[in-house]
């Protein structure tokens, strides 16, 4: 039976305007199953590549209100908490704006459109879902450093606490959250419907360019990296496992990407003859660019918070590429180890990566093939938007 969806993500974007796609793709799945979908996102996102230029659009079958927001700077402003607020005010008045709802689902990290969600599902008799992807005020106070005792980590403990005992279902993208719940003495069910992969997109890869397929050492077993190089991405100890891998003179380290902390990356290491820097690419090419890599790696910082584990697109499409995956990473839900496509080790540990790479360099091409087939293999199975979507209509 055909229902109207309401997504309440204030981040939510479009391939128009830019990230965040989870939603975008979830709602394309929906809408080819027959469904109504509606994207209540905000006119300002510092992640929006292009902001947008009307308040209500409609993109491949996918209804979108914009809601005006306040403008902000950068991801560490606090005009964004006023604009939290704001937003949280203006869902209360969807309901005159959109067609009635069958099922309203609002999507952290805010919790704050709770409430106002929670107000109109009852008045329209709708199904009220509540998705966790960033677990707020705790992500704030054990990464950020802010004291729970903090007067607005205690309010936006009360809406988390209100969302996840009012809503009719509890989702979250983080394998292990139902741990958290647990911490908080909740005895609910949290349905894990990960982040993923558009089948239809990775199936198609752009070719690199001749001038930079130079760029690529040749003849050497490559441990390739690719996205931003900042602080969450643990870049640090991946870079300095080189000087222990140096006795082996075939084994690359190749970055690929940019990121605040490149420029220092590159002056530190502007000697170490088995670590590279490349540019960045586009993204319908770095599916071309993991072809050429023996080893993908991705690393966390080792913090707490990681043991509800993680749902990062970056090994998805390290999954899709039929690579192995080294993983280094201490917490909960390692879809690596699940998906037996890789090698995990220690978080923040440049000796444990170092022993990570030599594992896998050490095994025949046709272990590592096979490594890399079971997670492409896994991917499809689990983690294509198809089959995602088809995890969150169950709940309907």
């Amino acid at each position: 039976m055909s229902k109207h969806i309401w997504i309440i993500n204030e981040y939510a974007g479009s391939p128009k305007h830019g990230m965040e796609f989870r939603h975008y793709y979830l709602a394309k799945e929906l809408v080819g199953r027959g469904h109504k979908v509606t994207i209540v996102s905000s006119s300002y996102s510092h992640l929006f590549a292009n902001l947008p230029s009307k308040p209500c659009e409609t993109i491949d079958g996918i209804d979108y209100l914009f809601i005006k927001s306040l403008n902000y700077g950068m991801a560490h402003d606090k005009k964004r908490v006023l604009k939290w607020l704001l937003f949280m005010i203006k869902v209360l008045f969807l309901r005159v704006k959109i067609a009635k709802a069958d099922v309203i689902m609002v999507s952290s990290p805010s919790p704050f459109p709770i409430v106002p969600a929670w107000i109109i599902a009852k008045l329209s008799k709708a199904k009220l879902l509540y998705e966790v992807r960033d677990i707020w005020p705790l992500s704030l106070i054990e990464l950020g450093g802010f004291k729970a005792t903090h007067p607005f980590m205690r309010l936006m403990a009360w809406f988390e606490s209100f969302a996840l005992k009012h809503s009719d279902e509890i989702i979250s993208n983080l394998p292990n959250y139902k741990a958290h719940l647990s911490e908080l003495g909740i005895e609910r069910t949290a349905h894990w419907i990960s982040n993923g992969v558009n089948l239809e997109e990775l199936s198609v890869q752009e070719p690199l360019e001749n001038a930079y397929l130079e760029l690529l050492p040749k003849d050497k077993f490559i441990v390739g990296y690719t996205g931003t190089i900042g602080l969450s991405n643990a870049m640090d100890s991946f870079l300095q496992s080189a000087k222990e891998l140096e006795a082996f003179e075939d084994i690359v380290l190749v970055i690929v990407g940019e990121g605040q902390l490149k420029a220092d990356f590159m002056k530190q290491y502007k000697n170490s003859h088995n670590i590279l820097f490349l540019p960045l690419v586009k993204k319908a090419q770095v599916g071309s660019v993991l072809a050429l890599f023996d080893v993908c790696f991705i690393g966390w910082l080792d913090e707490k918070l990681y043991r509800f584990g993680t749902s990062a697109n970056k090994v998805f499409d390290y999954m899709y590429s039929a690579k192995p995956i080294l993983h280094a990473f201490s917490g909960g839900g390692d879809v690596v180890k699940i998906a037996n496509c890789g090698v995990s080790v220690k978080a923040g540990d440049k000796n444990a990566i170092a022993y990570g790479v030599k594992k896998l360099y050490a095994m025949s091409k046709g272990e590592r093939a096979n490594l890399g087939t079971n997670g492409k293999k896994y991917v499809i199975e689990h983690f294509s938007y198809k089959e995602l979507a088809l995890k969150l209509e169950k709940l309907f």
